[in-house]
């Protein structure tokens, strides 16, 4: 049973685990939306929304923890100065995530995992 067991193993040791997830999330604010299998974006999700919940509180001790998890400088700055006072208003819920069926070589099930569109964004789709 898994009791008490809080993230997905993903057929990795913990270490190998911890980078694909760190450098998941760096491509993650680089690009702003990042196709990947369904278990690997649920995993990433908690991590993008807490990042993005700290460069909302914006100080220097938020940015350095930050950069603990981020390693690259510029991401920090674009997700501190562009991505988080975009949700501002908003109390979480900063991903969007959806299927996109499954990928050809192994069945595995694909999913987009990308930032809500503000306000501003959404009415300019349309």
């Amino acid at each position: 049973m898994r009791h008490r067991k809080a993230h997905r193993k993903l057929n990795r040791t913990s270490s190998h685990r911890a980078m694909m997830l760190r450098n998941m999330v760096t491509e993650f604010f680089r690009h702003e939306r990042i196709e990947t299998t369904l278990a690997k974006a649920k995993e990433l999700r908690p991590f993008a929304e807490r990042l993005i919940t700290l460069g909302k509180r914006g100080d220097l001790a938020a940015r350095r923890e930050a950069l603990k998890y981020i390693n690259d400088k510029a991401i920090v700055r674009k997700l501190f100065d562009k991505i988080a006072p975009r949700f501002r208003d908003r109390e979480g819920g900063y991903t969007h995530l959806f299927r996109t069926g499954f990928r050809k070589g192994d069945g595995a099930p694909m999913s987009v995992i990308e930032l809500v569109p503000t306000e501003k964004e959404a009415s300019k789709g349309s």
